[in-house]
């Protein structure tokens, strides 16, 4: 392929690997198969971007890394699995945060998290797409390929579903 769509590709798609692995992440459970499957979009992507003629570049990304996580093969890791995340957990040098601060923040966050992972497939995709990714409810539609309706829809019930597990969990 000529540089010119490398540049492109370079320019355009690859800023988007944050937003890529964080929908792989959730639809998936498990931080590996979340790499994985992104590699696998990635590589998906690079392949027919030369036939990709315009519009959201992110909206097409984020629809190859969906179908490429309901179409990936690979079994689901042990939920118990827990990795260290130095970006996450390391503090930097010189920085200084108060122990409290740290833990009220990872256990909101492992909280939202769960809870999320007990939602239905489709309740928690649109959920990341939307409050995660912040995509507009047509652009979730797009990547779905549901009307915009259901979308809404799902976003109504999947908030509900959502309030209502971090209830019986607080």
């Amino acid at each position: 392929m000529s540089t010119n769509l490398l540049e492109r590709f370079e320019q355009t798609i690859i800023p988007l690997l944050d937003d890529a692995y964080t929908l792989a992440r959730h639809l998936l459970r498990d931080e590996h198969d979340a790499q994985d499957v992104v590699q696998e979009a990635y590589l998906r992507a690079w392949r027919f971007f030369g036939t990709f003629h315009g519009g959201d570049e992110r909206a097409w990304l984020l629809t190859i890394v969906r179908h490429s996580c309901y179409t990936s093969r690979r079994r689901s890791r042990d939920a118990t699995h827990v990795s260290y995340d130095e970006e996450h957990h390391g503090v930097e040098a010189g920085a200084r945060y108060a122990a409290d601060t740290l833990a009220v923040t990872d256990s909101e966050r492992g909280s939202i998290d769960a809870a999320l992972d007990r939602l239905p497939r489709e309740f928690r995709e649109v959920l990341v797409l939307r409050e995660i990714e912040e995509l507009s409810y047509k652009d979730i539609a797009r990547i779905t390929g549901v009307p915009v309706g259901t979308v809404m829809s799902r976003i109504a019930r999947a908030r509900e579903r959502l309030r209502k597990v971090l209830k019986r969990t607080a």
